[in-house]
């Protein structure tokens, strides 16, 4: 396969390749590990307190090639990657992390081709990954209830992609109330009270499609859970959380980093069960006072757990 030239158009929901072009975001990391993003633009330059470098001269290389700054200060130039530009995007609500993100993918089992409903939008960091994930032959339906976060993930989607992706629709509305799809594959839930659209998800589900929450606490992660179990359409929840420990390597130093990322997020999902069927009864012996007897059933003199 031939590499693109300088000059072909990226089409919209390809990651460019070869040398980098007109357009194109790069990253410029000095020797300290800092970074800064560009857009290419003919006849421009990028300017720091340690010199310029203009962008005709980044204009046509390939990526990984070093750059000197009229102040001697060499830079290294790559495309962002998905990660880096989720970090670094323009935000209304929180970004998903890339850990996250991640285990979503892999946990949900999103697949190339997958019909993903995702709600809501956010900044788009997420969506990012979903289509990356999908790919252009795949479906992702976004449902965002807020117009600004909705301009903000599309104008976020479109920037990563150099224009609308071809499998993405956005909708601006509340997911319970506009979903009109019966054929998902996987519905993602990034909102405040995901329990709340557990009996839309189950009627756009298929059976042995999969629900995925994501949740900032313990009492959200509670509820989601108990709901799914009360709903009735859906096996056993799963709840996790995923931690990230970085490690310095450097000759025979080697230890952990003294900063992780630790907790930004709870993962809860759960399988759709075929329309009909009841849930085989939990068997796993609660744990003591889990469920607390109501006190008018409780035995005079006695307490629950006795």
């Amino acid at each position: 396969m031939s590499e693109p030239q300088p000059n072909e158009p990226t089409s919209p929901g390809r990651i460019p390749h070869g040398p980098l072009r007109p357009g194109d975001q790069v990253q410029l990391t000095d020797p300290k590990g800092r970074i800064n993003t560009i857009t290419l633009q003919p006849g421009k330059l990028y300017h720091s307190h340690k010199g310029s470098i203009p962008h005709d001269d980044i204009i046509g290389s390939p990526e990984g090639t070093v750059f000197r700054s009229t102040g001697g200060i060499e830079y290294l130039a790559f495309r962002p990657l998905l990660a880096d530009y989720t970090l670094r995007m323009p935000r209304g609500a929180a970004v998903v992390y890339p850990k996250d993100a991640a285990q979503i993918i892999a946990m949900a089992d999103i697949f190339p081709g997958a019909r993903v409903i995702e709600a809501g939008a956010g900044s788009g960091a997420l969506t990012c990954s979903l289509l990356r994930a999908v790919g252009e032959h795949g479906l992702v339906s976004s449902y965002e209830r807020r117009p600004d976060f909705a301009d903000i993930a599309r104008a976020n989607v479109e920037k990563f992609f150099a224009g609308p992706h071809p499998a993405w629709r956005l909708t601006v509305g509340s997911l319970e109330h506009a979903l009109t799809e019966n054929d998902a594959d996987r519905v993602v839930l990034d909102m405040l009270a995901p329990w709340e659209t557990l009996d839309a998800v189950a009627k756009a589900l298929i059976p042995g499609g999969m629900v995925c929450a994501y949740i900032a606490t313990t009492t959200q992660m509670s509820r989601v859970v108990e709901d799914l179990r009360a709903q009735g359409g859906f096996a056993e929840p799963y709840a996790f959380e995923t931690m990230l420990r970085s490690w310095h390597v450097d000759g025979l130093a080697v230890r952990p980093d003294h900063r992780m990322v630790g907790h930004t997020g709870f993962l809860v999902t759960a399988r759709r069960l075929a329309d009909g069927v009841t849930p085989p009864a939990r068997r796993r012996r609660p744990a003591k006072g889990a469920h607390p007897a109501p006190a008018d059933d409780a035995t005079p003199g006695r307490t629950t757990e006795s």
